[in-house]
């Protein structure tokens, strides 16, 4: 028990120690207390009070200057003195503090802790895909609520994912980074470092994310642990899972009967697809992923490649499972684009039907399509890719047992891909059109509480 105490004393004797900026300002607020009820004592008549109380009176009236008659000006004013004090001394005590937590951030604490508080009580969503569009999908989506869960594919085997996958057979850790960045207080910052690409020697073509990733998984021996460490690190607002922890291989069969093996490989051939499966095809999903899924209030699957992103996290029958037997909405963002040796000539109703061939009937509840048009000039940026945005068929939609929105969701820039702000604006309404009326007046909440935080 010695021991424990004393480490206890040291542990708060140490706010004594010298340049921590922090006594002189609490020192102040004390100060402030004290003449906040000077004030007090000054204004008072003196009637029942003690001689105690008395002869303090008549000491302040000296150093002041005062008398009973004026007493009530100069309480009035060492009052205010005190509250300024106050307000000053824990003010700066506070910036002390959190800016040493919180660096770069001392400009808007008030902002970050109103945020983290206030965004605790946002609808749970989890989206499940992987590539930029389920990046882009988190970004918006934290403005909105902290409880956010992001379930990642992994069969990645291309760039300096696969590179580490090959070396060091972990899962590849690219799509995860982009989650991690995507969902960062800190943004900015994150990305900046994440983002880095080593462009010679041995580490050439690697990211310094997936570096940091591939190391955290080494150390500890778990890939989840290893996101789990850099989620403290950068105060994510969410989780990150990857699909599985088991090493997968995704296939492809097409229409001719021909068969690929691996993502990348899946990408680049030509063909139309009729069906993928994941090697082995009995590997199992974390349980906190399967928890999130139990405790959500809207599933989303995308935006992202259909085969390739989407498709990949599905094929884990337990995620599978699971998404069907909740009872949470399930609702599948269609991308704005084709893309070639995937979804060539696909209408959003093809990318449906694809999900349900994979997953059976009436496992999407609602659809959110494209409706906004996209410039000649950055069409002309897909010709060589051959891609062209996907028409919308809301009947056929409807007719597959899924309820079919649209919206204007583009953003348009050197690439053609969903708006963040308005994705997220547009499924957090779905999210209150799908809900029972029961459950709308929370959602209601966080969201008009959310636009004022933005604002």
């Amino acid at each position: 028990m010695k021991p424990k105490m004393s480490e206890g004393l040291s542990r708060y004797l140490k706010w004594l120690y010298p340049n921590l900026k922090v006594k002189r300002w609490f020192l102040l607020a004390v100060l402030g207390i004290f003449l906040f009820a000077t004030g007090f004592s000054v204004m008072n008549d003196g009637v029942a009070l003690g001689y105690a109380e008395l002869q303090f009176r008549e000491v302040i009236y000296r150093v002041t200057g005062s008398t009973p008659l004026t007493a009530v000006p100069a309480g009035v004013v060492i009052s205010a003195l005190g509250i300024f004090a106050i307000i000053l001394g824990f003010k700066r005590m506070l910036y002390s503090i959190i800016s040493s937590v919180l660096p770069d951030n001392e400009g808007r604490i008030v902002d970050v802790i109103y945020a983290r508080h206030h965004l605790r009580r946002g609808p749970k969503i989890v989206v499940v895909g992987g590539g930029t569009g389920l990046s882009a999908l988190l970004r918006g989506l934290k403005q909105y609520s902290c409880n956010l869960t992001a379930i990642v594919t992994v069969a990645d085997d291309g760039g300096s994912s696969g590179k580490l996958r090959l070396e060091m057979g972990i899962q590849p850790p690219g799509d995860v980074r982009n989650c991690l960045v995507a969902l960062a207080d800190t943004e900015e910052i994150m990305d900046t470092l994440f983002s880095y690409r080593f462009e010679s020697g041995t580490m050439e073509g690697h990211s310094l994310g997936n570096l940091l990733l591939a190391g955290l998984t080494d150390t500890f021996g778990d890939f989840q642990k290893g996101i789990e460490k850099i989620s403290k690190v950068f105060a994510i607002r969410g989780k990150v899972f990857p699909s599985t922890l088991e090493q997968i291989v995704l296939k492809a069969e097409f229409e001719d009967g021909s068969q690929v093996e691996g993502e990348t490989a899946v990408r680049d051939t030509e063909g139309k697809i009729h069906r993928v499966c994941l090697e082995p095809s009995d590997c199992h999903p974390l349980p906190e992923a399967l928890q999130a899924l139990e405790e959500a209030d809207l599933i989303v699957l995308g935006p992202g490649s259909l085969y390739t992103s989407v498709l990949p996290n599905l094929l884990v029958g337990g995620l599978r499972d699971k998404i069907r037997e909740v009872k949470a909405p399930c609702v599948y963002v269609c991308n704005v684009m084709t893309e070639k040796g995937e979804t060539d000539g696909y209408r959003v109703s093809d990318h449906l039907r694809a999900i349900l061939d994979h997953c059976g009937p009436n496992f999407v509840d609602a659809v959110l399509a494209n409706k906004g048009e996209v410039t000649a000039t950055s069409l002309m940026r897909y010709v060589k890719e051959e891609a062209v945005p996907v028409v919308t068929d809301p009947k056929d939609v409807e007719n597959l047992g899924a309820k079919y929105f649209e919206a204007h969701l583009v953003q348009e820039g050197d690439v053609i891909r969903h708006d963040s702000d308005r994705l997220a604006k547009e499924l957090v309404r779905l999210l209150f059109r799908l809900k029972p009326m029961g459950e709308r007046i929370a959602l209601v909440d966080a969201y008009l509480l959310s636009q004022k935080l933005r604002e």
